[in-house]
């Protein structure tokens, strides 16, 4: 199929100028994308998908236009409409930070960065390594856990609860919430997604909207407190409903990239025992293993950049108003910039992988999803003398995100 993908790719180029069409729903693509990515970037830096829009396949292109202003983020409402609907999810997308540009991308970016610093997360750090410690701790008794329902869904969504100063009682209420959020995310949301995305959007709101209210008369140390606080040199503050829909957005930004990297990073151990030993014999290797969990398997496949202006992608001109789709997935994987990119490799030194993306909307929740998967990693392979496959993993069916239902692990101590 593929080999016949890269003939069809070269002689429709040949035929019409046109580069290969790219479906990111084909189930073959949701099933493993590499080697149609490696196809799509054998036959030119640009492939079509959407009406009115081209993804960029190669690194060199991707690492330059994820930096370039003349690409923006911000969408006309009639996209956000388009893509989940006319309730509360479509809504919500016109003010988070992930879909502003300049100059109020920067406003916020500043305020929510002093809010979403580094020291707190580092902080927060002990509390990490106890949750992944009692996540784990059924694990010991039963020989068995599955790495995404066991650990790598739940901690993400205890750890921004944390962040907040949420309650651990709440907890359990917010976990359904969080996981119909995703769905909001993605490119088209499906007619079947869109009322419980709108919910989920609804009650966050309500609820984080409440905390906030109590936060302005009795301010702690958590992230709610930190974003009224926070202050730019011009005096400038986010408003109430700023706060509360970034907040809300902090929900799929603070788990689902560090849910799917967990989840894929146990899976490629699973399928690379070597890799596994290597990591076991040398834990002072699990940062690196972690950047190569993101490399090797991209949790974002790609992101959507509008073009401001004409802008030209190898020989051809993207004229203003399109939508570039920056295939971070097949960035990561070029021969042109990494040696052996199909390869696991946790020694790799060198690693410029774009899964966070790069410039000004360089993911905020970067530092905190190492975080917590270093600290998963780590405790995983303290905790259990051995790791095997329980039975098949099983994939989500999603073309943004690499993401699985389940990947059944048995450990023993």
């Amino acid at each position: 199929m593929y080999l016949w993908l890269s003939i069809l790719a070269g002689m429709t180029s040949a035929r019409t100028g046109m580069p290969p069409r790219f479906d990111a729903r084909d189930p073959a693509v949701l099933a493993d994308p590499y080697p149609t990515y490696a196809a799509l970037r054998a036959a030119g830096p640009l492939c079509r998908m959407g009406p009115g829009s081209w993804g960029v396949t190669r690194y060199a292109d991707v690492a330059r236009l994820v930096r370039d202003p003349r690409l923006g983020s911000e969408f006309p409402a009639a996209y956000h409409r388009m893509s989940a609907g006319d309730g509360a999810a479509g809504d919500f997308f016109g003010s988070i930070i992930l879909y502003r540009d300049p100059p109020e991308h920067g406003r916020l970016r500043r305020l929510m960065a002093k809010a979403f610093s580094p020291a707190l997360v580092r902080r927060l750090r002990p509390r990490i390594e106890q949750m992944v410690t009692e996540l784990l701790a059924p694990a010991t008794r039963t020989g068995g856990f599955d790495a995404v329902s066991d650990l790598a869904f739940p901690l993400p969504v205890m750890v921004v609860c944390a962040l907040m100063g949420i309650p651990p009682a709440d907890h359990e209420r917010i976990r359904p919430y969080a996981l119909d959020l995703s769905k909001a995310f993605a490119a088209i949301v499906p007619d079947d997604d869109r009322p419980a995305a709108d919910r989920a959007v609804e009650w966050l709101r309500g609820y984080l909207g409440d905390i906030l209210d109590r936060r302005r008369a009795e301010p702690g140390e958590d992230l709610l407190s930190r974003m009224l606080a926070a202050t730019d040199d011009d005096g400038a503050v986010l408003d109430h409903d700023e706060i509360v829909d970034n907040a809300v957005f902090a929900f799929f930004a603070g788990f689902e990239t560090t849910t799917n990297l967990i989840a894929t990073g146990v899976a490629a151990l699973l399928d690379h025992p070597d890799q596994l030993a290597l990591l076991r014999s040398d834990p002072t290797l699990t940062p690196r293993a972690v950047e190569e969990f993101l490399r090797y398997d991209a949790p974002i496949q790609g992101v959507a950049r509008l073009a401001r202006e004409d802008l030209d992608v190898g020989d051809r001109t993207i004229r203003a108003g399109r939508v570039l789709i920056l295939l971070l997935g097949s960035a990561n994987r070029d021969p042109d910039q990494f040696a052996a990119p199909d390869r696991l490799d946790i020694t790799r030194a060198e690693n410029p992988h774009l899964s966070f993306g790069g410039g000004i909307h360089h993911c905020l929740g970067g530092y905190l999803a190492r975080v917590e998967a270093q600290v998963a990693f780590e405790t995983l392979l303290r905790t259990f003398g051995t790791l095997t496959p329980a039975g098949p993993a099983h994939r989500q069916t999603d073309g943004t995100l690499r993401s699985y239902a389940s990947v059944p692990v048995a450990v023993r101590p």
